[in-house]
């Protein structure tokens, strides 16, 4: 196991080779130790590489000759993502890497990209990438890579892309050395918190109590990638509790809206027994796009125009529906401590008495579906006053303490 920092560079060394060899001398002069990953199919690297492209082929299992058989640029690439992702986690798992930096354009970043996406928050990943001036999501996902935008062509070495090449370096050989420093030796028992601004009145007063308590809290904005970020870091994190209060990423993937975080949104806590309030914050609404645009997929529905890029819908009451029958699904396959909390007063601040998408009735269509589609009638408590009332807040940390004994003083 190495004793001083060791960075993964992920290149496509038959075009991108002599980039990559700057950036690891680069490196080597902040006394980082470098392995090269050779993710290129045709051509040759012209330095050493500590993992050639023939072992990622093989770690994807096939030959470099089969990939470069394949005849399709894309699906050859996907090929050596799945061996480069491979090779990298032995590495890791090793100790051998601590960091990952790549290089290269829209091939060479899908690349990188790809075994950065595998490796757990808090690892550092540097992409100095063409494609960081343009819709990074698809490269970014849910993890923390920094993207680095190239902004000449990534085509020999010239005083612009010295310049760029050398300051991805030194991003990453700072992450490195002075990392491990900065970390809480002794950190507090953790809290998971979704919110999303309809419904920050809530999570603030939450928050503000379970931190007063010595809890540390970790809040996500449940845009679609901040769902999916939660449920993954769940796997990587020791997680006291869960107060998912913002559930409307389910909704946009029941019924077509934007912020859609997968079919498997809500259970990974459940799943894994981690202590749950659930509060179906912000289900009265799906996200969308400009309202020309909400008009012609959600038609014939109250609409709020949020900014110009974003609308959000009202959902209607046979929808309110089917989200409790999701919800009951989702009650049905905890594997600990749960209980699911219904503000019978409005799910948003766009669902309350001077909000534009308000519905009183739907609130009782939807706890009544719950009751009727859950055995363990115990596990839904309704409480009459809205979402962002003080009262409620109060109410979810009463039942997390009954739950779980969190927060762990009295009056919270």
């Amino acid at each position: 196991m190495n004793t001083s920092p060791a960075a993964l560079l992920v290149a496509t060394m038959d075009t991108k080779g002599r980039e990559a060899q700057f950036v690891a001398e680069c490196l080597s002069h902040q006394g980082i130790t470098v392995r090269i990953l050779d993710g290129g199919i045709r051509g040759k690297s012209p330095v050493p590489v500590a993992i050639s492209r023939e072992a990622v082929a093989a770690a994807a299992g096939m030959s470099i000759e089969a990939v470069r058989a394949i005849g399709h640029e894309g699906d050859a690439l996907q090929v050596m993502c799945t061996g480069a992702m491979a090779q990298a986690q032995k590495l890791f798992q090793e100790g051998e890497i601590q960091g990952i930096i790549g290089l290269g354009g829209s091939m060479g970043t899908t690349l990188g990209t790809a075994v950065m996406r595998c490796f757990p928050v808090g690892i550092p990943k540097v992409m100095i990438s063409t494609m960081a001036s343009r819709d990074t999501r698809a490269f970014v996902g849910t993890k923390d890579i920094l993207m680095l935008h190239a902004v000449c062509d990534l085509i020999g070495l010239n005083r612009i892309s010295r310049k760029i090449l050398r300051n991805g370096a030194l991003a990453l050989a700072g992450m490195l050395k002075n990392g491990t420093a900065m970390e809480d030796p002794e950190p507090s028992p953790l809290i998971f918190l979704s919110t999303l601004g309809t419904t920050e009145a809530c999570a603030q007063q939450v928050r503000s109590a379970l931190e007063d308590d010595g809890y540390e809290v970790v809040i996500f904005h449940t845009v679609g990638s901040g769902g999916r970020a939660m449920e993954e870091i769940l796997d990587h994190e020791k997680v006291a509790a869960m107060i998912d209060l913002s559930l409307h990423e389910i909704v946009d993937h029941m019924f077509g809206g934007d912020y859609d975080a997968g079919p498997e949104r809500g259970l990974a806590a459940v799943r894994k027994g981690i202590p749950t309030v659930l509060v179906p914050g912000n289900i009265d609404f799906l996200v969308t796009g400009p309202l020309e645009a909400a008009r012609l997929r959600f038609p014939n529905r109250p609409y709020h125009v949020h900014n110009a890029a974003i609308t959000v819908c009202r959902t209607s009451r046979d929808e309110m529906l089917l989200i409790a029958d999701r919800l009951a699904d989702i009650c049905q396959q905890a594997e600990g401590p749960l209980e699911l909390l219904v503000p019978m007063g409005g799910f948003s601040a766009f669902d309350s008495e001077a909000g534009p998408l308000h519905d009183p009735i739907a609130p009782q269509l939807f706890a009544t579906r719950l009751i009727d589609r859950l055995a363990q009638n115990t596990l839904i408590q309704q409480f009459p006053r809205h979402i962002n009332a003080p009262e409620f807040a109060g109410f979810i940390l009463q039942r997390l303490k009954c739950m779980t004994g969190i927060p762990r003083t009295d009056g919270r």
